[in-house]
């Protein structure tokens, strides 16, 4: 095979991974978008950035860190009471030495949430004290947790849904590289873009060397995301994979980079998407289904459940089907 046509679309310009190669298997990106780096050589509080990691995890972890963290600062002032001046805090009604610590650790709660004292009150001074330092640290950690909450909200984010795969289907009496995008939910996108680099190993000098290049697309923008969009990449003469067969794409170690942006209508900011496709996630010969139906009430209903749906599909022998099989 000669990759006369790589050449002609390689960018001079660095795309962020380096030419360097590491290993057999590398990904350069996530599925989700997320760039699959490890940073080593530093201490971990130096590579770790609390606010980003709570912004960007998942809800059930953030809820959990956020719970945990309240019961944790509970239980140390309510420990800090137990072992100190218990008495001091009046109205405390108990037979064990297990129910004082929880009348104790509900005396904290209050103290720490300032909801104000119903039956435990602090007598003493230094109680009296410590309450008051934990109703600042209350005050404090409360504004910092509505902030973060806030924060998660009203982050724009877009949610697209990808097709597992992406195929090499017919197309115009040749073949295209073709991958599908949908939105998950109501909101709009406006102006939506894409653009697809293609990185790929050569060997130089008896040494593999990563090479990128921008896939010319049919269409690189559309107004609306209404219902899907199929990225077609077409398989003419300048583009870098003609002839290449399925082995091709493994053999090259090929990686599909997506990236999309768009204009998000409900946060009226911009945002952006990306995704990523390794060699045996590339389906040589095969053509999607259809995802529209007619809906109801004249509507049209999209089945996001089949945005990943295809068929095999015979390819022109031209486009240098003659090699390709389905995987």
């Amino acid at each position: 095979m000669s990759f006369r046509n790589v050449f002609k679309q390689d960018e001079t310009r660095e795309f962020g991974f380096g030419s360097r190669v590491e290993g057999r298997d590398q990904r350069l990106m996530n599925r989700d978008g997320s760039s699959n780096v490890r940073r080593k050589g530093l201490p971990y509080f130096q590579r770790f950035n609390v606010f980003h990691e709570l912004i960007r995890m998942a809800w059930w972890k953030f809820f959990t860190i956020l719970f945990s963290t309240y019961l944790v600062i509970n239980l140390i002032f309510a420990s800090l009471y137990y072992f100190t001046w218990p008495d001091s805090i009046g109205g405390m009604i108990y037979q064990s030495e297990w129910e004082k610590f929880l009348e104790i650790f509900f005396f904290s709660a209050q103290s720490l949430t300032t909801v104000g004292y119903g039956r435990l009150n602090p007598t003493g001074v230094f109680d009296s004290a410590l309450a008051s330092i934990e109703a600042m640290v209350g005050l404090l950690g409360f504004a910092v947790a509505t902030g973060l909450l806030y924060g998660r909200f009203s982050r724009p984010v877009v949610r697209l849904l990808y097709s597992e795969q992406a195929v090499v289907a017919p197309y115009r009496d040749r073949s295209a590289l073709m991958l599908r995008v949908a939105k998950k939910h109501r909101s709009e996108l406006i102006d939506i873009q894409a653009s697809i680099v293609m990185s790929y190993v050569l060997q130089e000098a008896g040494k593999p060397v990563r090479k990128f290049a921008n896939l010319k697309l049919e269409f690189t923008r559309v107004n609306l995301l209404t219902t899907s969009w199929t990225i077609v990449h077409p398989i003419d003469d300048e583009s870098p994979m003609l002839g290449w067969s399925a082995d091709d794409f493994v053999n090259n170690r090929t990686e599909l980079l997506v990236l999309l942006q768009a204009y998000e209508e409900t946060f009226a900011n911009n945002v952006h998407s990306r995704t990523s496709y390794k060699a045996n996630e590339i389906v040589v010969g095969a053509r999607f289904l259809s995802m529209l139906d007619a809906g109801e009430e004249g509507s049209v209903a999209v089945h996001l459940d089949r945005i990943s749906a295809y068929e095999p599909a015979a390819l022109p022998v031209e486009s240098g089907s003659g090699r390709s099989s389905l995987s």
